[in-house]
């Protein structure tokens, strides 16, 4: 029976695609609960970030699978962002199909992983041509830095240099990335904004609005007030004449 690269029995006879590069590998989707609320964080950063542009595709913990016929050469990219093929639902990103490679990648790098990740992964997204390969240690353990990333440079991966404040710049995403305390943050030099999710926007603009309401209110009482102030003026002036 053939085995995948991920360690899954393929079965004998498979003439569905579907069967042939199944959806899931049977491993769990993240090394630990803090990973995976980085992980989702993240993708919903991202995919809140290119909503509006429809050709942008935002996926995590996908199977690749990038040799037809060979449902071994599989990977599991942690996140990927791949231009030009549109925001349709996937249950795998069959590389042959989307005629393309994602355009950035990032794998989170755990005791497990870290070597795959600096190794094997490396090597196959370097080899397909993945413009931007960015692996992140939450953790602080296991990679040379807790935030690396590489960029192709005439089909070979080069390490980005990373800023005096700490970011390194994603050439393909237009973003900074930057290491917190138990949390990635992306920066849009454009707007000069932090990325945020959803639910995080939506409470900074509660926020927003609960401070212009009290801002509003406090120029209302003021402007009130001086009207107060003018009127008893105006009264005194009349009473002395």
């Amino acid at each position: 029976m053939a085995m995948s690269e991920k360690g899954g029995h393929l079965g004998y006879a498979l003439t569905q695609e579907s069967s042939l590069y199944p959806e899931t590998d049977g491993q769990p989707m993240a090394a630990s609960d803090d990973h995976r609320r980085v992980l989702m964080r993240i993708l919903r950063m991202l995919e809140a970030f290119f909503k509006d542009n429809p050709e942008v595709y935002v996926s995590g913990d996908l199977l690749m699978y990038y040799v037809q016929g060979d449902p071994r050469k599989v990977v599991s990219p942690d996140v990927l962002v791949s231009f030009g093929i549109g925001q349709k639902a996937r249950r795998t990103y069959l590389v042959w199909q989307e005629e393309k490679p994602p355009n950035f990648v990032m794998e989170l790098a755990s005791e497990s992983t870290y070597q795959k990740d600096l190794g094997e992964k490396m090597r196959i997204y370097e080899a397909l041509g993945i413009t931007d390969y960015f692996l992140c240690d939450i953790e602080g353990l296991y990679l040379p830095a807790p935030l690396m990333g590489f960029t192709l440079v005439d089909s070979r991966y080069q390490p980005v240099p990373q800023a005096a404040d700490g970011g390194i710049h994603s050439a393909v995403l237009g973003l900074e990335l930057h290491l917190q305390p138990d949390a990635l943050q992306f920066y849009d030099p454009a707007t000069r904004r932090w990325l945020q999710t959803p639910e995080e926007a939506a409470e900074t603009r509660a926020d927003q609005e609960v401070i212009a309401r009290q801002e509003a209110e406090a120029r209302a009482e003021a402007a009130e007030a001086e009207a107060a102030h003018l009127r008893a003026e105006l009264d005194r002036l009349r009473s002395n004449h």
